[in-house]
């Protein structure tokens, strides 16, 4: 565990040690290693905006659960929603009218979605979507883009932030595996592209149409800290999927909810499949994949792709699903986040402007990227690949000993609807102090 100047971690270093006796890196996700502190942070609870360690420090959170916890943490309506579903059983594994009730409200908010089924993690969801894509259409390939993310399964678990000597042209990215352990075969059934290249986009489609199953894609690339999609790219890729007869996947797991009521893109395009998680579980472990009825149908009991499993919503968890739902849509949920994102962008840009830090402030809705080293907007992942790590870091700790918890797994972070205005001027007075301390370096 990295010493912190000033800052002590005694019981955090404490837990750590026992941990990596039993847990592999001491920790049960890979993602809650945290370089910046060479080591997790180990908390003792989370309450609204706030999340308090072991040793007794209290952090304003910009991780919020990497994303699943956009009402913030141990909210009100989730838990009650949550108590209530566990006097009916906490498992059942039947189908319950929660299920349709909910499943009723979350296609109302997406737009040419007629039938929904649930899953828990946005990993196995991605995975599952593409089986009934493949299922579908009767082909095998897929498209995704390099700096995309879309779980940890081997179908797509490659060129998420592959490195610049593996990943080869940049108009011709080569599938890099994210993972040791994922069969090379797999690699014969991806094929990477690069984000927002509208020629590369159409010629591979057109010349692989005829064994292309998917694309999938964020419509906001979050993963590589908020990148949007150029208006032509966007509309390219929807009219060459749809002529080709390629089924075109948005990964909302990120993205969902964070900008608006439902889609991040709204109606402006509207893919065939998308997948949801994260935000939409209200801080519990569900997600869903939602589309079209023809493509939905292929779903076992109706058609020819398995999609079972005993854990598939379970009434606690679509329970907090359906009070998640209700919390978003209530008046003004909206206006408060936006008002949250435009103070904090606008004064974090004010403030490396003013100390004159080289840093690119990349807010979209309720998440943002703070990139070390660009001076303008990023439009692909090779872009974002040339931020300045080491500064991130130093920038990262210098806020923690102040209170203000960012995560460096990945450049991007986020804050929640329990935030206040109050906590994102105390968050611009550590980042103002934070800049200042780089400037030391």
């Amino acid at each position: 565990m990295k010493s912190i100047e000033g800052f002590a971690l005694p019981k955090n270093q404490s837990l750590y040690d026992r941990a990596r006796a039993v847990l592999p890196g001491g920790v049960n996700a890979s993602a809650r290693f945290n370089p910046a502190l060479q080591g997790p942070l180990f908390l003792e609870r989370g309450e609204g905006a706030y999340i308090y360690d072991v040793d007794g420090h209290r952090y304003i959170d910009y991780c919020v659960s990497h994303g699943a916890s956009l009402l913030g943490h141990g909210n009100p309506a989730v838990v009650a929603a949550v108590r209530e579903a566990l006097e009916r059983g906490l498992l059942l594994a039947y189908e319950t009218d929660i299920q349709v009730q909910v499943a009723e409200q979350l296609l109302r908010l997406f737009p040419g979605v007629d039938m929904v089924r649930y899953a828990c993690s946005g990993t196995e969801t991605t995975w599952h979507a593409l089986r009934v894509a493949r299922a579908f259409t009767g082909k095998w390939g897929v498209v995704k883009f390099e700096g995309h993310y879309h779980g940890v399964n081997d179908t797509v678990g490659f060129s998420h932030w592959p490195s610049l000597e593996k990943a080869g042209p940049a108009e011709a990215p080569r599938p890099v595996p994210d993972s040791a352990g994922i069969p090379p075969a797999s690699a014969e059934l991806i094929t990477i592209l690069p984000f927002n290249d509208v020629d590369v986009l159409e010629e591979c489609l057109r010349t692989r149409a005829h064994d292309l199953a998917a694309v999938i894609m964020e419509p906001i690339n979050y993963d590589s800290g908020g990148i949007r999609p150029t208006p032509e790219f966007l509309h390219a890729v929807r009219e060459l999927t749809r002529e080709l007869g390629i089924v075109l996947v948005f990964d909302e797991v990120l993205s969902g909810f964070r900008v608006q009521l439902g889609p991040a893109l709204g109606q402006e395009v509207v893919p065939d499949l998308t997948v949801l998680g994260k935000a939409v579980g209200g801080g519990m472990p569900i997600s869903a994949f939602l589309g079209r009825r023809e493509i939905m149908e292929t779903c076992t009991p109706v058609g020819p792709a398995l999609h079972s499993g005993t854990y598939n919503a379970p009434p606690v968890l679509v329970a907090a699903m359906g009070a998640f739902l209700q919390e978003a849509s209530r008046p003004g949920f909206y206006e408060h986040l936006h008002r949250l994102g435009d103070r904090l962008y606008n004064g974090l840009r004010e403030i490396m402007e003013r100390r004159g830090i080289k840093a690119w402030v990349q807010g979209v809705g309720a998440r943002f990227g703070l990139l070390f080293g660009l001076d303008r907007e990023p439009r692909n992942y090779r872009d974002v690949a040339k931020q300045d790590l080491a500064q991130m870091a130093r920038f990262h700790l210098a806020c923690l000993r102040r209170g203000v918890y960012l995560h460096h797994v990945s450049p991007h972070h986020g804050f929640s609807s329990a935030h206040t205005l109050a906590d994102i001027e105390e968050t611009l007075d550590v980042m103002d102090q934070a800049a200042q301390e780089l400037l030391r370096k």
